[in-house]
């Protein structure tokens, strides 16, 4: 009894940990634009696995905090929101890359004084 008792208290105690993680989303691979890319983002982990709906095959689940999704100014703000609210957060650092500017840029394609014929 006390056993059973024992594990209900450690499960509750589980249920009330939050775990997130913390991130600077990539660019999209549609475009070169970097937007959206400069915040940095408090996404909640899964606390459950999903459902598939036997009649429509949607999956569902009942947790609604992977719907929420914090953005914040800085790396420290977020961190700073996970420590007062008690969340567990794993930091991903972004990985940056070079950026690729060309002297002439896009409109040195249609100069006037090229020294080839442009061609496609």
């Amino acid at each position: 009894m006390l056993a059973l008792e024992l594990k209900d208290i450690k499960t509750a105690a589980m249920e009330d940990i939050m775990f997130a993680r913390i991130y600077q989303p990539a660019k999209t691979a549609m475009s070169s634009g970097t937007a959206k890319t400069k915040l940095w983002v408090l996404e909640f982990a899964h606390s459950e696995a999903r459902r598939i709906d036997p009649l429509m095959g949607w999956t569902s689940s009942d947790d609604t905090q992977t719907q929420v999704r914090l953005q914040f100014d800085t790396k420290d703000a977020a961190v700073d929101y996970a420590e007062r609210h008690r969340i567990q957060a794993t930091i991903v650092e972004p990985q940056k890359r070079a950026t690729n500017i060309r002297p002439g840029g896009y409109g040195e394609n249609f100069a006037t004084n090229r020294r080839g014929v442009w061609t496609h």
